[in-house]
């Protein structure tokens, strides 16, 4: 049976005493939007900008640029942690899953690198919380992510803010932030493999 996020997240803002330190993971600029919006008042945030599975380099510095104008347009301050672009680290996890359609195996493979790291560095630098924006999408598998939250959580003994944020209308504020702010808008996930599937059905 499915967990409702939505609900757990709330129940956890809910219980929060002061402002924990948040590590969330962005995908890029329009996801983080919204997501950003809606949890600055409960967290200290620092947005981790790692997305090797971003192609090509143009398209990765492009995201990358529009999530810096985003943050400097928010009313409250919010740090940016950028890995260095390291696209090798994608395709080591996708061998032999090039040929899988958009949210099949490739895909799943791809959420748990960039959440691993995630939670490799929430540890590392005292976070008290990590998260991911990319729940946020339709086309994102809640299910799924929060499930490889639990795995890390317990993997690396640091807090998953579980969550779903396409509920409460998350997307389409999203949307709307992004034609306030004026953000760049992709039309494809991130990495060649689901541009290659786009540019086929046009």
């Amino acid at each position: 049976m499915n967990i409702n996020y939505q609900k757990v997240l709330d129940e956890t803002l809910a219980s929060l005493k002061g402002k924990p330190k948040l590590l969330l993971h962005a995908c890029c600029a329009i996801c983080s939007s919204y997501v950003l919006d809606y949890l600055c008042k409960y967290f200290q945030i620092t947005v981790l900008y790692y997305n090797p599975n971003i192609y090509p380099e143009s398209e990765y510095q492009k995201r990358l640029l529009t999530e810096k104008k985003l943050l400097h347009y928010l009313p409250s301050h919010i740090d940016l942690l950028e890995i260095p672009y390291q696209p090798e680290e994608f395709y080591e996890i996708a061998k032999g899953l090039e040929n899988e359609k958009e949210g099949g195996a490739r895909c799943y493979k791809c959420y748990y690198l960039r959440l691993e790291k995630t939670a490799q560095i929430a540890k590392e630098q005292g976070f008290d919380y990590f998260c991911t924006t990319l729940s946020i999408s339709p086309y994102k598998d809640a299910q799924k992510l929060n499930k490889i939250g639990k795995i890390l959580e317990t993997k690396y003994q640091i807090k998953y803010l579980y969550s779903d944020f396409k509920k409460k209308d998350g997307f389409k504020k999203s949307n709307e932030l992004a034609y306030k702010y004026q953000l760049y808008r992709q039309n494809y996930c991130g990495c060649e493999y689901s541009m290659a599937q786009v540019l086929s059905v046009k």
